[in-house]
């Protein structure tokens, strides 16, 4: 029995071979461009799980026929660090570059990232680095600025299904497993080819034919990949707005689904979704707020499950409202006018009067207690008075 995981012995061995990465692999793509100039680049790869991220560095280091040195930020210790530094220099006496690659940079404290930028601007190591964050938040601007970001994809369906077919057809498995089970796992594996690759190595160790029932009992309920203080808590509610803002209902259901089933808190969701009834409806359709408002406060008494009935009947509500930015835009324009003319004494005419006094040095002056009541000039500080603030443009057309 091979011990090495499939998905180790499956790992792409150039970049002609990895899969899912035509963005970055190819004729004038970068990763491709680095190989051919032959000198190596200290870059970040940012992607999800079981993308290739370690797999590319690998790769580099044997092209560029660099000393591979991989470590990850969640064990590595400051000695860690410091005995790849010793090495480096070592390699540097025999004209033999190093790459270091730390999976999981983020992991890395900002005392820890700064222990090995000096011989990252030296050029005594190349670094790559591997993340499943937002690198803009979680690496060092002066490490961030010596490197070059690579956005690396998940697979699709297509990309999954081609790697599992390798594997089926490198394990002479291929009469072994139906079409029906490679497709079941494609479908679970959100893009995660490392995933898709242990989950049909162990349906392979439990019967001699594996078909889509012995998938079920392998992998049996997979958690949605979904952290909710990570990127894919943002990418989700950010798509879930933006859905709504372009009037797509369907994109609408589809994202706040996702949500649901990954145990987002609804409470987020309704809040959301409540600052979207005033932000992108706004004059458009004045009920919308009190619908959103409605709706946290029906989450709050009701829960869930049946809190998402009334989560999708709300967000299709605001899905296919008008959209309005009119008072948005004021509100962003009054804060910035305030901010300048802060110090900008009130008209006189416009201030209380409780006294005779005031009442003789114009205070309130041609005021009168009726409702409506308007002078014909602006009621605007002196300083400020030509600013527009609201300025009303014509409604965007619902679906």
């Amino acid at each position: 029995m091979n011990r090495v995981p499939l998905a180790e012995r499956m790992r792409p061995q150039s970049l002609d071979d990895v899969i899912g990465q035509s963005a970055i692999i190819g004729d004038g793509k970068i990763l491709t461009e680095i190989v051919k100039k032959g000198e190596p680049v200290n870059l970040i790869f940012w992607g999800p799980p079981g993308t290739g991220k370690t797999t590319m560095a690998r790769i580099l280091a044997h092209e560029f026929k660099a000393d591979f040195v991989e470590i990850s930020a969640v064990t590595a210790k400051k000695k860690d660090v410091e005995d790849v530094v010793e090495r480096a220099k070592v390699n540097w006496n025999l004209k033999t570059r190093t790459l270091l690659f730390v999976d999981e940079i983020h992991r890395f404290n900002k005392a820890q990232q700064d222990a090995f930028l000096p011989h990252v601007e030296s050029g005594l190591i190349t670094l790559i680095g591997a993340t499943t964050e937002n690198p803009s938040f979680e690496v060092i601007s002066p490490l961030l600025s010596r490197s070059r970001v690579v956005l690396v994809a998940p697979l699709d369906r297509s990309g999954i299904l081609e790697v599992l077919g390798r594997a089926v057809e490198a394990e002479g498995a291929e009469k072994r497993v139906s079409e029906e089970a490679l497709e079941y796992i494609a479908d679970l594996s959100a893009g995660d080819a490392r995933s898709a690759l242990g989950d049909l190595e162990l349906a392979l160790s439990l019967a001699d034919q594996v078909d889509k029932a012995v998938v079920e009992v392998a992998v049996g309920k997979k958690m949605p990949l979904y952290d909710k203080s990570g990127d894919y808590h943002y990418d989700n509610i950010s798509a879930f707005i933006k859905s709504m803002r372009g009037c797509d209902v369907d994109a609408t259901l589809y994202y706040l689904a996702r949500m649901v089933k990954s145990g987002e808190d609804p409470k987020f969701i309704a809040r959301r979704m409540v600052i979207f009834a005033s932000e992108d409806i706004g004059l458009a359709g004045n009920g919308a707020l009190g619908l959103a408002v409605s709706c946290f406060q029906a989450i709050e008494r009701v829960g869930m499950p049946e809190g998402g009935i009334i989560l999708s009947h709300v967000a299709v509500a605001l899905a296919k409202s008008k959209k309005n930015r009119d008072t948005y835009n004021a509100w962003a324009r009054a804060q910035a006018v305030a901010e300048k003319s802060l110090g900008c004494p009130v008209p006189t005419w416009l201030r209380n009067a409780p006294t005779k006094l005031m009442e003789e040095l114009g205070f309130g002056k041609g005021q009168k207690w009726e409702a409506g009541f308007h002078l014909d000039k602006s009621y605007l500080p002196e300083a400020v008075q030509n600013e527009k603030i609201f300025q009303a443009n014509k409604p965007s057309a619902q679906n």
